[in-house]
């Protein structure tokens, strides 16, 4: 079975959790004898192919990238018929308007799958103009996987564009990497550099700094919280939210910047707790929840009616809290913070979670089911 997944951007450039989930699903269903390759664009394709583990990457020029929709020429258009005509399955992530304009003008003819990760929340002028053709997309798809059961629930776009039969639900999911071999002294070292005292409980936010990540509201939360907060990422929101936490005073509040694996691990590792206080739709899923669960961490997330409130069950895995309320959210960390056997068990509950929704191998299972259904 070979599979062709196609978005927007991918490794080597600068990394987000959806590229992070198309790597999943390609290491993941690698096990369940699918050949998966990446078809993406990059503002410096050289080398045009790359070989990774999850497969080969074969890279075309992005031209421009308005609104974070990176747009190809002729020479994407031709390596896209090349890598349908190779294909068994054309697997397309959604939004990225351009991979329409490539399944329209590439004459898809090979069954197609769409994994929609999220609503196009901010851009609508964009919405606007790419409806029509959005539409016709996700009419002609052979399957649309929501990524959770309240996204497939409470997105207008999936309800209106996508029947019941052709919609399905998979989690997504990564590999476990608890437990695989890391620098001995790597916390200690990450401890150091963030000023962190031995034994010192801390709360983590992890990933690129965006719009609706939230963070405001995590910063203007910390003045009720007794404990460090760690800020791991770098993004667009790096000065606005550095600016805040002067502002407001919030000396708990630690950047770390942008983190190597082997520091996020130690970092995982080390945390009382994950916090995703994310306040839109465009968090879909999470996948910093699944990494903390697999590192069996409790977290606290915003219910936002998408599948963040799905990964962390409420009162079970953490809590659930509403969105840019800072004192809220404060409290559901001190509860955190103030009961050692409420963190436990919570990250006990968090481990049990993952290894039976979100793991590797339920990832792969899935999606392997999926592209052997829509091949018959």
């Amino acid at each position: 079975m070979r599979v062709v997944h196609v978005y927007r951007t991918y490794f080597p450039d600068p990394p987000g959790g959806l590229q992070e989930a198309i790597r999943q699903i390609a290491l993941s269903t690698r096990t369940c004898g699918v050949e998966p390759r990446i078809l993406t664009l990059s503002p410096t394709p050289t080398p045009t192919a790359l070989d990774y583990p999850e497969g080969r990457v074969i890279r075309a020029k992005s031209w421009a990238a308005p609104a974070s929709c990176d747009l190809g020429g002729p020479g994407a258009l031709m390596k896209y018929r090349e890598m349908a005509d190779w294909a068994d399955v054309v697997h397309f992530h959604f939004p990225w308007p351009f991979a329409d304009v490539l399944h329209l003008l590439g004459r898809t003819k090979k069954p197609t799958v769409m994994t929609y990760h999220s609503d196009i929340v901010r851009q609508k002028a964009l919405g606007a103009v790419y409806g029509p053709l959005m539409r016709r997309t996700l009419g002609s798809m052979s399957a649309v996987v929501a990524t959770s059961p309240a996204y497939a629930q409470t997105s207008e776009t999936l309800t209106a564009c996508v029947s019941k039969e052709r919609l399905k639900t998979i989690p997504l999911g990564i590999i476990d990497y608890r437990d695989a071999p890391h620098p001995a002294d790597a916390q200690r070292d990450m401890a150091n550099r963030l000023g962190l005292a031995e034994g010192e409980p801390y709360f983590l936010a992890l990933g690129v700094l965006r719009y609706y990540k939230g963070l405001h509201t995590l910063v203007e939360a910390a003045r009720y919280v007794k404990a460090k907060i760690v800020i791991a990422g770098s993004g667009p929101e790096r000065e606005r939210l550095a600016a805040l936490a002067q502002q407001t005073g919030a000396s708990n509040v630690v950047f770390a910047g942008q983190v190597t694996h082997e520091e996020k691990v130690a970092l995982l590792k080390g945390c009382r707790a994950m916090v995703l206080p994310s306040h839109l739709r465009s968090e879909a899923f999470g996948m910093v929840l699944v990494e903390a669960e697999m590192f069996g961490k409790p977290m606290v997330c915003c219910e936002v009616g998408s599948g963040t409130s799905y990964v962390n069950e409420d009162g079970v895995t953490g809590f659930v809290v509403a969105p840019e309320q800072p004192q809220e959210l404060a409290r559901a960390m001190n509860a955190l913070l103030g009961d050692d056997d409420l963190a436990a068990r919570m990250g006990h509950a968090a481990r049990a979670r993952y290894e039976a929704l979100f793991s590797g191998e339920a990832l792969g299972n899935a999606y392997s089911a999926l592209y052997n259904d829509v091949t018959r």
